[in-house]
C-alpha cells in the first residue's frame, strides 16, 4: 500500500485516480481549492492552494499532479510543479505529472504537437503551458527526482463521450497512439487504471508515458 497525494484531486482526472487508488487499498490524500461535489469514500480531503502543498505531501510515497492550467491556474504550473519536484526529491517520493496530448509527437523525432503553429486556439495556451512543464522536467528536474510525465489520448476529459470502461489500454512513450480508425481516445476510468498501474509497477522513470486505447 502506498500513500498517494493528488494535487487537484477533485477534478475529472484527480477524482478518477483517487477512486481507483482507494479501490486498490492505497492511502489517498487530495489537495484542491474546494470540497468535492461527490467525495470518494476513504479519501482524505484538504482544501488549499497548490502554491502551499507541504501539508498535503508530507509522508507521501507518490505525488500525482493533475492541475489544469485554466482560469486562476493559468500561468502557475511552472512554479507549482517545480516546488512539488523539490519536495518530492527531498522526501524520496515519486512525482507523477498528468500532462496533455499535445506534448506528444506525431512520429519519432518529430516536433511535439505543442511546438507547432496549428493548435486549436481554445487549447493552445494550455497545451504550451503543459509542454513547458515537460521541458522543465527534462532539463531542470533535480537529479534525484523520480518523475514521470503522463500524456492521455487526444480525446480525454469530462467533455469526451462517456463509455463503459474497457479494462485495457495501450502504452506509448512520446509518440501519439491512434487506433485503426485514426482516433485517439481513452476514458476516465481506464486512464486512472493506467496511472495507478504505473504507480504500482513503474515502467518509465524520468521520462514521458502515453496511454490510449
Amino acid at each position: 500500500m502506498a500513500h498517494i497525494t493528488i494535487i487537484g484531486g477533485t477534478g475529472f482526472t484527480g477524482s478518477h485516480i483517487a477512486q481507483e487508488a482507494v479501490a486498490r487499498g492505497h492511502e489517498v490524500t487530495s489537495l484542491s481549492r474546494s470540497e468535492p461535489a461527490e467525495p470518494v469514500e476513504g479519501v482524505r480531503y484538504l482544501t488549499g492552494s497548490a502554491d502551499e502543498p507541504e501539508q498535503a505531501v508530507e509522508g507521501a510515497d507518490v505525488i500525482v499532479a493533475t492541475v489544469s492550467p485554466r482560469g486562476d491556474s493559468a500561468g502557475t504550473l511552472g512554479r507549482r510543479y517545480a516546488r512539488l519536484g523539490e519536495l518530492a526529491a527531498a522526501s524520496g517520493a515519486r512525482l507523477v505529472v498528468i500532462g496533455g496530448f499535445s506534448s506528444l509527437r506525431p512520429a519519432p523525432g518529430a516536433p511535439r504537437f505543442a511546438e507547432g503553429d496549428d493548435l486549436p486556439p481554445q487549447f493552445a495556451d494550455e497545451a504550451r503551458e503543459l509542454n513547458a512543464v515537460l521541458e522543465g522536467l527534462l532539463s531542470d528536474a533535480p537529479e534525484d527526482l523520480d518523475w514521470v510525465f503522463v500524456s492521455p489520448a487526444a480525446t480525454y476529459g469530462s467533455y469526451a463521450p462517456k463509455e463503459d470502461p474497457r479494462g485495457s489500454y495501450r502504452v506509448g512513450d512520446d509518440v501519439a497512439l491512434f487506433d485503426s480508425d485514426g482516433a485517439s481516445f481513452i476514458g476516465g476510468e481506464d486512464f486512472a487504471k493506467a496511472v495507478i498501474d504505473e504507480v504500482e509497477s513503474p515502467t518509465h522513470r524520468r521520462a514521458q508515458i502515453h496511454f490510449a486505447y
